[in-house]
């Protein structure tokens, strides 16, 4: 029978049809058996699985041409594709669930008798509401949001987010109930059929005019400052309102008001602790931010000089013990194949910068593929750019990735160090409007672990040293952004404008949550500094008062914060010592699960395999 590794080769030097056809024959039952399981049985499902992952094997075909087991590759490349099969069916299963539910109440409209009924006292009952209530029944029933849409805007899940949806709505019909109005139709059809009507045509045109032009003058600007100070803040709003107060006044003299920050000593004394409590992630992130994983460019001398290990050498030690205190590096002969496999593609340049450290291979990504999103990331944090360069690099980030928020944070860091804090408002009143967050990590390490297995690391090494070693440079920026804001709103507060600066302080809470929360390849580190970027924002609050959903306050946030923390630094040290008795098969496992729920998921996963014998 011939190998595997023959058929990919014949496959990917002569684009031999008949090789990959053997190879998909002779691994076909393998593939879908597996899929067909991890997709509750679902044939179809199974097929699109299939399809994805022997799609996937042609295109990497080259670099897995040296792959001992190639049924492995295959069985872990199903687990990944079944997954995201899965998590995509189910969010489409909602969303036709959600057009159902919206289509059936258009199909049995209410009369117009139960509208006329309600209408007259309709907003007098919404502004009675809390404001968390009222925006939910605003994004439900007046713009008709999916509940999944939802969730993510007020940080809960779709599950949570439809319960508090009918809280809300209960609550407003309470107070219509008082007020002696009872329609016939349920409330929710009332108000999905009747609260928004259309306005006229061209009317969006003639405000939008009108509105520009009125922009410029002072008395447009104190009447929209006047329309702050009277409305309550709503979190959907936040990026409008920081971007009515950059036309105020209070923007404009910033820079007069920098003597403020000398004030803000109690600010001070509280974050002292959390920092003092932090004291082990800024190791962390000192130790990240030093690893010559990432490479260096000219003239920059690495903390710690690069380990070249021959392939040969590297089931010599246990993965631990191996990669704790070195990140091995790829000579040029051995990415070299790697690279020709991938056409020196954008990701694949990266990846081999990334694993060598040479920095000409940066240089070439960013010569080659300057409006790639991944060469614009890496580029931006060349440790030896000029500022101007940076400046172009983040612009640059702006424009590949406009969907993604993350270039709008490291643009606003960027203006706060230039002493722009105008500039650095817009930057994030521009990333508040944008739900996806994407630092790439995920890709990074997939990328990096292609390219040491093509070098020919074994499975469990090639995943254990594209992770361990990965550099993270965002994380101490999103850091140093957040008690940027911090100060900010301190300005803002000492100011007189105490609107603007809970503006700011809630979005400072908002870009910690970003990284909080556990997801898919999450990382510790990146958890535990958008906690500790939360923690610091809601440190500036008034303890007392209302946070998030379920009556929940700022103090009870701040202490389930904590509670968090502790929790992950006890799974770390209880995991650490676990470590080193994991087998190759077990790093592969830890790792997989990483990628799929997180870091913590994973370390939870060591604990009760490996803590128990």
């Amino acid at each position: 029978m011939t190998p595997d590794s023959e058929l990919l080769r014949s496959y990917a030097e002569k684009r031999s049809e008949e090789a990959f056809a053997g190879l998909v024959k002779r691994h076909l039952h393998l593939v879908y058996s597996a899929a067909l399981r991890q997709v509750n049985g679902d044939a179809h499902l199974a097929q699109d699985v299939a399809q994805m992952v022997f799609a996937d094997l042609a295109h990497k075909a080259a670099a897995l041409s040296q792959h001992r087991v190639l049924a492995g590759w295959l069985y872990t490349s199903t687990h990944f594709a079944a997954a995201k099969v899965v998590r995509t069916e189910r969010r489409r299963h909602a969303n036709e669930q959600e057009a159902k539910a919206m289509e059936e109440l258009l199909r049995n409209p209410v009369s117009d008798f139960d509208w006329d009924t309600v209408r007259p006292v309709l907003d007098d009952a919404m502004h009675e509401l809390k404001e968390s209530d009222r925006d939910a029944i605003l994004m439900r029933y007046f713009e008709n949001r999916l509940l999944a849409d939802i969730g993510e805007r007020l940080g809960l899940s779709e599950d949570a987010a439809r319960k508090k949806v009918q809280r809300a709505l209960e609550k407003l019909r309470t107070m219509l109930n008082k007020r002696g109005i009872t329609a016939t139709a349920t409330l929710a059809s009332v108000l999905s059929t009747h609260a928004v009507q259309l306005a006229p045509m061209g009317l969006a045109t003639t405000l939008a005019s009108a509105s520009l032009l009125g922009a410029g003058t002072q008395t447009g600007a104190i009447s929209l400052l006047k329309l702050m100070t009277m409305t309550k803040l709503q979190t959907a709003a936040i990026g409008a309102i920081v971007v009515t107060v950059l036309v105020t006044p209070w923007v404009l003299q910033h820079q007069s008001q920098v003597k403020l920050r000398q004030e803000n000593d109690s600010l001070r004394q509280q974050t002292a602790q959390l920092r003092t409590d932090n004291e082990s992630l800024s190791n962390r992130l000192a130790q990240a931010s030093s690893t010559p994983a990432f490479g260096s460019t000219a003239g920059t001398t690495a903390t710690s000089p690069a380990t070249i290990l021959p392939a040969e050498d590297l089931s010599a030690t246990n993965l631990y013990a191996r990669f704790k205190d070195k990140q091995p590096k790829l000579s040029a002969e051995q990415i070299e194949p790697y690279l020709k496999a991938n056409g020196r593609n954008a990701a694949s340049v990266l990846a081999a910068y990334r694993t060598t450290g040479n920095p000409a291979l940066l240089e070439e990504a960013m010569q080659k593929y300057p409006n790639d999103p991944q060469v614009d990331f890496e580029a931006a944090f060349r440790s030896d750019a000029p500022a101007g360069e940076r400046r172009q690099w983040l612009e640059a980030f702006e424009k590949s990735a406009p969907e993604n928020a993350l270039p709008n944070y490291l643009s606003a860091l960027d203006y706060f160090k230039a002493g722009q804090p105008d500039q650095a408002v817009r930057e994030l009143n521009a990333a508040s409007a944008k739900q996806p967050f994407q630092d790439y990590t995920m890709d990074r390490i997939q990328d990096d672990y292609e390219a040491y297995l093509s070098a020919g690391y074994p499975v469990a090494a090639a995943e254990t040293v594209s992770s361990r070693g990965l550099f993270l440079p965002q994380l101490a920026q999103i850091k140093e952004l957040g008690l940027d804001m911090i100060d900010l709103a301190n300005s803002y507060r000492n100011s007189g404008d105490q609107t603007s600066a809970q503006s700011v302080l809630q979005m400072v809470a908002n870009l910690g949550q970003r990284y909080g929360n556990t997801v898919a390849g999450e990382t510790e580190v990146s958890q535990l500094v958008g906690m500790f970027v939360e923690h610091s924002a809601l440190n500036a609050m008034d303890p007392t008062s209302p946070y998030g959903s379920d009556g929940q306050t700022v103090q009870d946030r701040k202490n389930q914060l904590s509670q968090q923390k502790d929790m992950l630094n006890q799974l770390n040290q209880q995991a650490e010592s676990l470590l080193p008795t994991m087998s190759d098969q077990g790093w592969i496992s830890y790792k997989e699960r990483w990628k799929l729920f997180g870091e913590e998921a994973a370390l939870r996963w060591v604990i009760s395999t490996y803590g128990q014998r």
